[in-house]
């Protein structure tokens, strides 16, 4: 009976979570298209809704924990749910993301992503497609902000093992900024796909940053190892065993 509630208490905050994504998007998009300022304050506003409604709606409270960075940096994070792109830009100043390049086309979210300055890459072959990641990255560095990048490239629920692609290590590399790591257990209570949100506390966390200046190899190496023991310790806080997965 209780699994019953709750599933129908999450049906009821997806819909209007998706309900409210177009009403907030029109609501903010005179200020979208004069500014940028205009389009990170729709953002901003849309995740705040979401994060509140989550704690009343479905008891899933939501927590960033670290410093969120400032400036010019590249913030490399695990990704297991829509939830932790919310939790993230949420508290960054000037977020923006490398996102696939058929999120453009959606509504709404398209134009945002446009405004904002993220980076749209095509999942191709990979020499071809981080080329032109860096080369869409280097042409839009007049914007300044947070760029956001997820590490493993998809999301990836927890305890699975996924291979963190070397477009981060390209990106860091060829910036020559520091990167912020972040970590996650959102994926525990809100899934990579389906319904059912399940009540406790989903957190990011930013991690002590790596500065510029290492070998690829050797960054790639610290960032997953930051990451991933960050992360299964905030999966263990939330009651689920990440090893028992693996």
């Amino acid at each position: 009976m209780r699994y019953a509630v709750q599933w129908l208490r999450s049906l009821i905050f997806v819909g209007q979570m998706y309900l409210m994504l177009p009403v907030i998007g029109l609501l903010y998009t005179p200020a979208a298209i004069i500014s940028r300022k205009g389009a990170l304050a729709g953002c901003k506003a849309y995740c705040l809704w979401v994060r509140w409604t989550a704690g009343w709606m479905v008891n899933l409270r939501t927590e960033v924990r670290g410093t969120p960075p400032e400036g010019q940096v590249l913030i490399a994070s695990k990704h297991q749910s829509f939830l932790d792109i919310l939790l993230i830009f949420s508290e960054l100043p000037a977020g923006r993301f490398i996102m696939k390049r058929e999120i453009l086309w959606a509504p709404v979210i398209g134009l945002y992503g446009m405004r904002i300055g993220c980076v749209a890459v095509n999942r191709g072959k990979r020499g071809a497609a981080i080329k032109k990641m860096v080369q869409d990255v280097a042409r839009g560095s007049q914007k300044p902000g947070q760029l956001i990048i997820y590490a493993q490239g998809t999301r990836v629920a927890p305890g699975v093992k996924a291979p963190y692609k070397i477009g981060v290590g390209v990106l860091y590399e060829q910036m020559g900024v520091t990167c912020v790591p972040a970590a996650t257990n959102v994926g525990v209570f809100w899934p990579k796909r389906g319904i059912y949100r399940k009540p406790g506390l989903a957190v990011v966390e930013f991690l002590e940053p790596i500065q510029a200046g290492l070998g690829k190899e050797a960054f790639m190496e610290r960032l997953e190892d930051e990451v991933e023991t960050a992360s299964d310790a905030l999966m263990r806080e939330a009651g689920f065993d990440p090893e028992a997965r693996r």
